[in-house]
């Protein structure tokens, strides 16, 4: 049986906890996309851990965890981490494995990632209009991106124009080198002297320490999965990212550079479709944000700036203040059709204690007053387009939601707003997030 957990949003909504959640009862836990640019942070035995590569199944000493094909990997990051694991207790031992298809991300990578970001930059910053002025770079429709500068988009890249490098193709030193080389000699001609920081013979230095250390972790990750679902293993899924940055239905260009939806979950493991059995959404009581991209219910104004304070929006990859703003019905409808959930899971519930008036955006408009009937591609109808707001009671002086255990134990006015949620999108919302802890989870 498989279970798929995946961001309903623009990412940060705090998959991790229910991941860590549901792992209990998970044989495997599997990353299908996605590289050390996702940040998850769980709280678990009176410990927190913050994990980037690494499925967060590690907690459970029960659970194999795969890094799966569909992801790609900077092997430093990768023992660092898992470094990191060992240093708070966890005994990771013959529980961790990495698909020998899955894609490598190289120091070259990440040079070449804030090189882009610094030539979109400038390219937004230079274009002229047609009376003169110049196009300042903004959010929504110029600009640098907003990556993590970790190199996942230029890794996915070289991957799709197939001159990346292959995690089994680390083993043999001869071949590996000279690749290396000749993509090293390929980015020089690319980039010039903006390029001559990088030292390609250190890069191969480093990786003949890696080399034996990481041949244990390589597994050849499709028979493997096979076997797992030919045997009904419990498998749990664990998303990165989310829906809107996803590479084919998120607000492109600004999203990450994998299928983080459920396609790509099933393309990234070889998945057997008819082996799903629950994608649950996770959605935060809210919205946030990191970089830049189109954001239509961002408040930029003091609800914003409580929802950031009160609800520590910063990220766990990058330390990057987050955009907040409200609840987005229109983005959630969008992200349920297009993955398909089978329930949601909606997280810090407790934030929204603090406001005496909770609004939500439940549509969009074109400057003529015209619906937008759903989420466009064009990022430039979202710039333009009017929000439609409906204001709910909040349960500020009423109650609390802080640390809740039990549906009705909920303030009304808060079951109100997950009854609301439940009737716009039309999928029920099976997990509620009251809290930090791992015990701070109403399942209903």
């Amino acid at each position: 049986m498989i279970t798929i957990v995946l961001g309903a949003q623009w990412g940060d909504e705090g998959k991790g906890k229910l991941t860590d959640i549901l792992c209990a009862e998970a044989s495997l836990c599997a990353r299908a996309q996605g590289g050390n640019n996702a940040g998850h942070t769980i709280v678990a035995n009176g410990q927190t851990y913050d994990f980037h590569m690494l499925p967060s199944g590690l907690i459970n000493p029960k659970c194999d965890n795969l890094i799966g094909t569909g992801c790609v990997v900077h092997i430093p990051s990768f023992f660092k981490e898992l470094e990191d694991l060992h240093k708070k207790g966890l005994d990771t031992e013959g529980r961790i494995h990495i698909s020998s298809r899955a894609h490598i991300v190289l120091d070259l990578h990440i040079l070449i990632d804030g090189l882009e970001e610094d030539e979109l930059t400038e390219a937004a910053e230079q274009e002229q209009l047609s009376d003169g002025q110049v196009v300042v770079a903004n959010k929504t429709t110029g600009g640098a991106i907003g990556t993590t500068k970790k190199g996942i988009g230029p890794a996915y890249s070289a991957k799709h124009a197939r001159a990346g490098v292959r995690i089994h193709q680390i083993i043999e030193k001869e071949d590996f080198d000279k690749r290396l080389r000749v993509l090293a000699r390929m980015a020089q001609k690319r980039y010039g002297s903006a390029f001559d920081v990088y030292d390609v013979e250190a890069e191969i230095a480093k990786f003949d320490t890696y080399r034996e250390r990481l041949r244990p972790f390589v597994i050849n990750s499709e028979p493997f999965m096979s076997n797992a679902q030919k045997n009904n293993m419990s498998i749990l899924v664990e998303g990165a990212n989310a829906l809107m940055l996803d590479i084919d239905h998120g607000t492109y260009p600004y999203v990450t550079s994998s299928p983080t939806g459920t396609g790509g979950a099933i393309s990234g493991l070889g998945l057997w479709f008819r082996e799903i059995k629950k994608v649950i959404g996770v959605v935060k009581a809210y919205t946030t944000r990191v970089g830049s991209g189109p954001f239509p219910s961002e408040a930029l104004n003091d609800d914003g700036d409580a929802l950031q304070r009160i609800g520590h929006e910063y990220g766990v990859t990058t330390g990057r203040r987050r955009r907040c703003g409200w609840l987005d019905i229109v983005v959630l409808k969008y992200s349920c059709t297009v993955n398909g959930y089978t329930s949601l899971n909606l997280t810090k519930l407790d934030i929204l204690d603090h406001f005496e008036t909770i609004r939500v955006a439940v549509a969009y408009t074109r400057p003529d007053g015209r619906a937008i009937e759903s989420f466009p591609a064009d990022l430039r109808v979202l710039e333009d387009c009017n929000v439609i707001y409906e204001d709910l009671p909040g349960w500020k002086g009423k109650g609390t939601v802080a640390g809740v255990r039990s549906w009705d134990e909920l303030p009304l006015e808060a079951r109100s707003y997950v009854e609301f949620i439940e009737k716009r999108v039309g999928v029920s919302v099976g997990f509620i997030g009251t809290g930090v802890g791992r015990e701070d989870m109403i399942v209903r």
